[in-house]
């Protein structure tokens, strides 16, 4: 137990371990999984937590390496961005999308989104995109704060539907309690 007084104060930047944004390696995708996993939960972010999971995240790693990366302190993976490029056929535009961009609680505050979101960022300028585009869930504030900060707008509302078909009519296993094998 700590001998010191508490004073309740954040750690500031200047306090903040080292912390190294590098481009994402095979080897860092179970870290990552992990940390989303972390992050992404049923209970705080249903639509993100549906989406997350471990086929999507290779499938993006896999179509677009260059344009993912990650933040580490030490041998500690802290957080992650993940994007790609969208081209449109007959279209001299070219999208860069941040489709996920985590940092392990402990960090937050401390600058790693912004420093991983301008990576992402100067690589999409690299690569020809003419806008980037992000999304999140509406109640996400502290996700929609830090986009706006960062000069993100325009915001457009989205509507998600879902319907659970346990209960649907043309399921009797699974409305009768029983599941088919």
């Amino acid at each position: 137990m700590s001998t010191q007084p508490k004073t309740g104060r954040r750690r500031t930047r200047a306090q903040a371990p080292a912390v190294e944004i590098r481009q994402m390696r095979l080897d860092d995708l179970p870290a990552v999984f992990e940390l989303g996993q972390r992050l992404f939960t049923a209970a705080k972010l249903p639509t993100l937590y549906r989406c997350w999971d471990d086929d999507e995240l290779l499938q993006l790693f896999n179509a677009s390496e260059d344009t993912c990366f990650v933040a580490v302190a030490g041998d500690r993976l802290v957080g992650f961005a993940l994007g790609s490029i969208m081209e449109k056929p007959h279209s001299a535009w070219r999208y860069g999308w941040l489709e996920w961009l985590g940092v392990a609680p402990a960090y937050k505050r401390m600058g790693v989104a912004t420093r991983l979101l301008n990576k992402l960022t100067d690589v999409f300028i690299q690569r020809d995109a003419r806008i980037m585009l992000v999304d999140t869930d509406e109640e996400n504030i502290e996700a929609l704060a830090f986009f706006r900060r960062h000069g993100f707008g325009r915001e457009k509302r989205h509507v998600y539907l879902s319907l659970n078909l346990d209960g649907h009519p043309r399921n009797p296993e699974r409305r009768n309690g029983q599941r088919a094998a």
